[in-house]
């Protein structure tokens, strides 16, 4: 019994001593085995004692992540929302220490759409808005894919003319683009309903009221005849957003006025009576250069300088005398580039135009050295004799520079008078010497700016104003040249009232003959 029980105990022993060394040949083997590359890919080694089986499983994973592609594109996508998720939690985390509420975004967005909404129920798109008298209506403009039919159009456009303005080009087009597409969703569309093309668009009306948005109407043709399809579209306009903040000082910005010259000694003498007042008693930041051209009045004119000078103790003046016939751009181009101080600001003037005070600071202000040039749009007087009646009621100079439509015009085809600093004219290449006589090196230089990276500054100037005075066009005037010298003749003299009345004047005076006659004879 003792024998039996003792073998039992001894099998048991030589059992557990054969799985020990077993465990022991196992983990022996596992910590010789080199640990490469694929060791840290937890995948295991062909040459292993596993490696067979181990390769044989990895194939089996590859072809089932390959029979299985949506799931593979699922787990990554789980990862990448996880990704995403940690990066708003971080997002998230970091606003609130910047103080910034976590949905501070989204109700960003919610408040700007709800304003653009309100743009819409504000201007006339549903109901009508009671205006206070007839002239308080915006009126429409009306287009086609070709012309645009405008009530606004000043002095260069046309009442009907294709859309040269890039932006207002682009505006319409788009428009005309969107209302396409609109037709053409499948919210608008039927089943079997023809494709809409730009070239079913009849006609537009659009108007802007400039604190709201744009509103169209547009018109395409319908399926049948006398049927058509219409579509309202609003674009709103944004809240005002605070581009920069600038604190300008142009108490040290000098201000360099270059007048070319050719005779015309009583111009020029009313000429400096306003640059005394104006330039020398109320700025004095102003340098005044005198282009004259031939010797005739000369003398005249520097007298003139010399007189101002002595009087209002003037130094800042240079006199420039140049040969040959009178050319503007020449006459500019030369006094610019004769400056040898550091750069300067430029005001192109002509000796019958009056400025204010105001105007230089608007000079100062518009322009900035490599980046704007200003091109202001004068106010340029009619004919006094023609608008007061008789030479005899003509009031005193200062009492006529009144900006109504029955005084004068903005001269909006006019790019004589300009302010630049002198570096941008020299950068850009100054005037076209070639060009002889009047008109056109203006326009020459003002398309160079339009065509490099400059920001152009044009805008009507209260304080800046052309005198009237009798325009003559000579017969040496090339044809385009002297058909522009015509149109402004013609603009320059009255209104086109005080032009009708002109012509009916005989008309008039025998109507008022016919009822001075019937009064004579009521009294007998």
């Amino acid at each position: 019994m003792l024998r039996r029980g003792l073998l039992a105990w001894a099998s048991r022993v030589v059992v557990l001593l054969v799985l020990l060394c077993c465990a022991v040949s196992v983990l022996y083997m596992l910590a010789c085995t080199p640990r490469g590359d694929d060791a840290r890919l937890g995948l295991p080694r062909a040459s292993g004692p596993t490696g067979r089986a181990g390769s044989q499983a990895a194939a089996l994973g590859w072809e089932e992540r390959q029979r299985d592609p949506v799931g593979s594109l699922q787990r990554q996508v789980a990862q990448l929302q996880d990704e995403l998720q940690e990066r708003s939690e971080q997002l998230k985390a970091a606003r609130q220490l910047a103080g910034e509420p976590a949905g501070a975004p989204r109700r960003a967005q919610a408040d700007l759409l709800a304003f653009l909404r309100s743009q819409v129920d504000r201007a006339e798109v549903h109901a009508g808005v009671k205006q206070a008298t007839e002239y308080a209506a915006v009126p429409f403009d009306s287009f086609t894919l070709h012309k645009v039919y405008q009530l606004e159009t000043g002095l260069t456009r046309h009442p009907e003319e294709k859309p040269v303005r890039k932006d207002k080009r682009d505006e319409l087009v788009e428009a005309v683009q969107a209302a396409v597409e609109a037709l053409n969703s499948p919210a608008e569309s039927g089943p079997g309903q023809r494709p809409y093309t730009a070239s079913d668009f009849i006609e537009g009306i659009y108007r802007t009221e400039r604190d709201k948005g744009t509103l169209y109407e547009l018109t395409f043709r319908g399926d049948r005849k006398h049927e058509f399809r219409r579509l309202v579209l609003f674009r709103p306009f944004g809240p005002i957003m605070k581009v920069k903040k600038e604190q300008l000082n142009m108490a040290s910005t000098l201000v360099n006025i270059i007048v070319p010259l050719a005779r015309r000694v009583d111009k020029f003498r009313q000429f400096m009576q306003n640059f005394r007042e104006i330039c020398i008693q109320q700025d004095g930041r102003v340098h005044l250069t005198v282009v004259y051209f031939g010797k005739e009045e000369m003398d005249e004119v520097k007298g003139i300088l010399e007189n101002t000078s002595r009087a209002a103790n003037f130094r800042n003046f240079t006199f420039i005398q140049l040969s040959g016939e009178f050319s503007r751009g020449k006459g500019l181009d030369v006094g610019a580039r004769s400056w040898k101080g550091s750069n300067v600001l430029l005001f192109f003037c002509d000796v019958d135009i009056y400025f204010t005070s105001e105007f230089l600071n608007t000079c100062r202000l518009n322009t900035q050295p490599g980046k704007k040039v200003f091109y202001p749009v004068l106010f340029s007087q009619y004919n006094p004799g023609i608008i007061y009646g008789h030479h005899d009621a003509v009031p005193a100079l200062e009492q006529q520079l009144v900006i109504k439509k029955e005084t004068g015009f903005w001269r909006d085809f006019g790019f004589g008078m300009t302010c630049q600093y002198r570096s941008d004219f020299i950068d850009i290449g100054g005037f076209d010497l070639a060009i002889r006589g009047w008109g056109g090196e203006d326009v020459h230089l003002y398309r160079k700016y339009l065509h490099s990276s400059l920001v152009v500054v044009r805008a009507p100037a209260r304080g800046l104003f052309h005198l009237w005075h009798e325009k003559r066009c000579e017969d040496e005037l090339a044809p385009e040249q002297y058909r522009m010298c015509m149109q402004s003749k013609a603009m320059n003299e009255a209104s086109h009232g005080q032009l009708g009345m002109l012509v009916f004047r005989h008309e008039i005076e025998a109507h008022l003959r016919r009822q001075r006659h019937k009064a004579g004879g009521k009294k007998s």
